[in-house]
């Protein structure tokens, strides 16, 4: 179960998206459209589409489960029911911080609202938490106290609905997080496609509950706690790394394999990269040849930029610095071989 929950939330898909190989590097293969249309606008309004409709899909859900739940009195389609309303919240934080993000950069906020997001993902976490305490209280309570179900057939049908409408949210918000980019989106998608799966667990236990196995339905209940608590441990992790401006190792190496394209780099001395929402800021430190004119360095500077950004969709800005004082010993990762590293 729990390498299901670690692939669920595997983020490897979505940095082969951010660093994608196979460029034509050739002179004026790489065409960047820059300056046309703000990117933040862009994104964000795709955000809020895909938000807007997991939000339809999961109220739906969670209305049609919640009647059932009334009616046949099932704690473990009670303890879904209750994770996908949770989960159905979590568009409110989401939808708020993709529409401070379209505000352009102030004085005071330079870089713009972009962390907003970041915050928005803790929430999320928060949301999920809750709905695990609250839908383990009920499952405990119910092992206790044992009650008969009734409707089996509809608790059945209603954990079938709640899968599908939680796997349309998660094709939703995965999709469209990969194409912006942002890590709360597609972690709140992993988790609507977690949710599914648990809803299948429902029809588990109505059908242990027809077998005459009453206690099926309060240890389902249970268990469908202990995924969303799975969630929240898998969820903090990739949110509170991006807070605390960590990035997928693959993008320090694209950004160290865009250098080897560049004649005229002698070695890169220090690459640090981080988030802003779902925008990558880049900052690279390089060394040239102490003969090298102020045009010849202006020339690999403006190269490297060209690079990175074709190397990396995401990336929103790149810093390139001439640094002639720095050691090789000073970057902590693999290095742009000094020697033959720009022959194409």
């Amino acid at each position: 179960m729990m390498d299901k929950v670690r692939g669920w939330f595997g983020f490897e898909p979505m940095t082969q998206s951010l660093a994608g190989h196979g460029h034509d590097h050739s002179d004026g293969g790489h065409g960047h459209t820059h300056g046309v249309i703000d990117p933040t606008i862009a994104t964000t309004t795709r955000g809020i589409w895909a938000i807007k409709w997991s939000f339809v899909v999961l109220a739906i859900t969670s209305a049609l489960q919640l009647v059932i739940v009334f009616f046949s009195g099932s704690v473990a389609l009670l303890a879904d029911t209750i994770h996908n309303v949770g989960d159905a919240a979590t568009a409110i934080p989401l939808w708020i911080a993709f529409m401070l993000a379209r505000r352009k950069p102030s004085k005071t906020f330079t870089y713009g609202l972009g962390r907003v997001e970041d915050l928005a993902g803790i929430l999320i976490v928060l949301i999920i938490l809750f709905s695990a305490i609250v839908a383990g209280y009920e499952a405990i309570a119910r092992l206790i106290n044992p009650q008969l179900i009734a409707f089996l057939g509809w608790v059945a049908a209603a954990g079938i609905i709640g899968f599908i409408g939680n796997e349309a949210v998660a094709v939703f918000r995965i999709r469209v997080g990969r194409e912006i980019n942002s890590a709360a989106l597609i972690a709140d998608g992993y988790h609507a496609r977690t949710d599914g799966f648990t809803s299948l667990a429902v029809v588990l236990g109505a059908i242990g509950v027809w077998l005459g196995f009453p206690l099926a339905d309060p240890i389902v209940g249970l268990l469908i706690t202990i995924a969303i608590f799975a969630i929240v441990w898998q969820s903090s992790k990739a949110v509170l790394t991006r807070m605390l401006d960590g990035v997928e190792p693959g993008i320090v190496d694209e950004i160290l394999h865009a250098a080897e394209h560049v004649p005229g780099i002698e070695r890169v001395h220090e690459v640090q990269a981080r988030w802003i929402g779902h925008r990558l800021h880049a900052d690279v430190a390089i060394s040239v040849a102490g003969t090298a004119t102020a045009i010849e360095v202006l020339s690999a500077t403006k190269a490297l930029k060209a690079e990175l950004f074709a190397h990396l969709p995401a990336l929103a800005e790149a810093n390139v610095r001439l640094d002639t004082l720095a050691g090789p010993e000073e970057l902590p990762f693999k290095m742009v071989e000094p020697e033959g590293h720009h022959q194409q």
